[in-house]
């Protein structure tokens, strides 16, 4: 493959999206309120927009004619490069907005580094993504402030979740090879460079939600690399299960 980098990159930026999105999507009719419900639902309707957009760019790169739908649903778990945090379950309402505002605010400050690559297609679809994500990191922290400053048992479940999501933000901001190879060109976004921005941001947002800022160094990684947790298996078995049951359908 000519850009296998570039194609790789792609993939690590897109598998996170698909991912959460999927598992944004599994709280279709079981959010807390029918407001919320929708609301949950329209972030994974917004991640798989922005999929589609990374994966139908991907398919042009591969070259082996592959369409975006074989690329989301028929590779293997281990070909799958999302990092470990967006693959946690949702265990209940606080730690799933306890996972979604530790990446939105990761999310957000990635797409506006990929809005100024020299890459076009890329440029274009982080420019169009902002505006999405923006509303998610907004979302995502208001509810984190009103569970953590809420009422005793709201508090102390919004606290189990951040404490628990902790040892996965880490990641974020690891480098592959194919990452370091596009910022050398100038296409893909240093993520190193973004850690103290996040932290600062994540601290604030914590303080204001009466949380314990987690003093842990200890963090889990291997989701760049494919290695990942058992929940990853599950999620994959029900996304892929109408692709794989019913070979070459089309929509």
């Amino acid at each position: 493959m000519k850009n296998e980098n570039l194609y790789k990159y792609i993939l690590g930026v897109a598998d996170n999206s698909l991912i959460l999105g999927q598992r944004m999507g599994e709280l279709c009719g079981h959010g807390p309120s029918l407001e919320t419900d929708i609301a949950c639902t329209n972030i994974s309707l917004d991640l798989f927009g922005q999929v589609r957009n990374y994966y139908q760019y991907a398919a042009k790169i591969s070259g082996d004619g592959r369409s975006e739908d074989d690329i989301a649903m028929l590779r293997k778990e281990r070909e799958y490069v999302n990092v470990l945090l967006v693959e946690q379950p949702n265990t209940d309402f606080a730690y799933t907005m306890a996972r979604q505002f530790l990446f939105d605010v990761y999310h957000l400050l990635f797409l506006r580094e990929l809005e100024k690559s020299k890459d076009l297609t890329l440029s274009a679809i982080a420019t169009k993504s902002i505006k999405e994500v923006s509303y998610h990191q907004r979302f995502s922290s208001d509810w984190v402030k009103r569970l953590g400053d809420g009422t005793q048992e709201s508090h102390e479940k919004m606290q189990d979740g951040i404490d628990d999501l902790w040892t996965y933000t880490d990641e974020l901001f690891h480098q592959t090879k194919a990452d370091k190879a596009m910022v050398e060109e100038g296409i893909g976004v240093d993520v190193t460079k973004l850690k103290d921005k996040y932290y600062q941001l994540v601290d604030g947002v914590l303080e204001e939600s009466t949380l314990t800022i987690p003093e842990s160094k200890w963090f889990q990684k291997g989701g760049k690399e494919g290695i990942h947790t058992e929940h990853l298996g599950y999620l994959l078995s029900e996304l892929q299960y109408m692709q794989r049951a019913y070979p070459k359908m089309e929509w």
